[in-house]
């Protein structure tokens, strides 16, 4: 097999919404399945564990000290993920066992937080397993503050991948300039983007991005229709009743080359493992007349800092 190149796979999948453990095992299914078993890589949605928190828009999500929200936050508690307790560890077996690194996304308990407050996280794990890295969405939209902290530079890192160097944001942070910036400047020439869902989301930005980078762009997105909501969950017939649309998430998990060409045009409104298999010369013939961090910079005159010190609210001094 050339050197250059490597196989990626996007999962576009629903949760089992608002369940850590069975959305896990549906992440381990995926990652082990004969679709994915060549891939080097594969990525799944935004919040996929345990699931993006669409009752908010469907349920007055702003009404202060509303009890029916308290409820719903704590149940979102309860089924977060804490990487410390070893959640994610099914997933780090599987990765492992099939030789396959992971982007995931997932809603983060965080211990150095106090774990009463949440972080829309996006989880590297390399093929040996390990957690490399953990970054924390910056900026929550819109109604996503409701639920989800601001996170910090931590994992605003790269990865390397075969001949690639690999990184990813979540969401509407890939709007952010800097934080852009800040991977094109390790190297990044595979960038991964992470969604809930939605073809209004992926199908600009993806080429945007990989026209301003001279990169191959991922673009994963989650699905979840109305029929994915348990009736388990509390208030699970409010959020059903609330329900007007075909889908809350629709896809649009894409793939494009460093020039803006379409690898694998936006998917919609069906589950599905979608490989390819792309090759490092590109990035290589692209950067030829533009590299953003490179001859085409001019750090003399505009120059980015990145605080990556994981941030907490207090640092113990002990005398041991």
């Amino acid at each position: 097999m050339n050197d250059d190149k490597i196989t990626v796979a996007m999962a576009q999948i629903a949760p089992i919404w608002l369940n850590r453990d069975a959305t896990i095992a549906k992440v381990v299914d995926h990652i082990e399945s004969h679709e994915s078993s060549n891939a080097n890589l594969i990525v799944f949605g935004e919040a996929l564990i345990p699931g993006y928190p669409f009752w908010l828009e469907l349920t007055d999500g702003a009404r202060f000290n509303s009890p029916l929200q308290k409820d719903l936050y704590a149940h979102y508690l309860d089924q977060a993920v804490q990487i410390e307790l070893g959640h994610l560890y099914p997933i780090c077996l599987a990765a492992k066992k099939s030789n396959t690194a992971v982007y995931i996304g997932i809603i983060e308990r965080a211990k150095n937080r106090g774990s009463h407050s949440l972080y829309c996280s996006m989880v590297y794990i390399d093929k040996q397993g390990k957690v490399a890295s953990v970054h924390r969405k910056l900026m929550p939209t819109y109604e996503e503050r409701l639920v989800w902290a601001t996170g910090d530079g931590n994992g605003l890192q790269v990865h390397s991948l075969g001949a690639f160097t690999v990184g990813g944001l979540n969401c509407w942070e890939n709007w952010m300039p800097l934080p852009r910036a800040a991977l094109y400047a390790q190297g990044e020439d595979l960038h991964v983007a992470i969604w809930p869902g939605n073809y209004k989301n992926t199908h600009d930005i993806t080429r945007f991005i990989a026209k301003e980078s001279r990169s191959f762009v991922i673009s994963v997105s989650g699905l979840m229709r109305p029929s994915d909501i348990p009736s388990t969950i509390p208030h699970a017939e409010e959020i059903i009743a609330a329900c007007h649309n075909k889908f809350l998430a629709n896809g649009g998990s894409c793939l494009s080359a460093p020039d803006g060409q379409w690898i694998i045009e936006p998917q919609c409104e069906q589950e599905g493992i979608y490989l390819a298999t792309i090759d490092h010369h590109k990035v290589r013939q692209e950067r030829q007349n533009f590299d953003p961090a490179g001859h085409y910079s001019r750090p003399d005159i505009t120059q980015l800092t990145v605080n990556r010190t994981r941030q907490s609210t207090v640092n113990f001094i002990d005398d041991n």
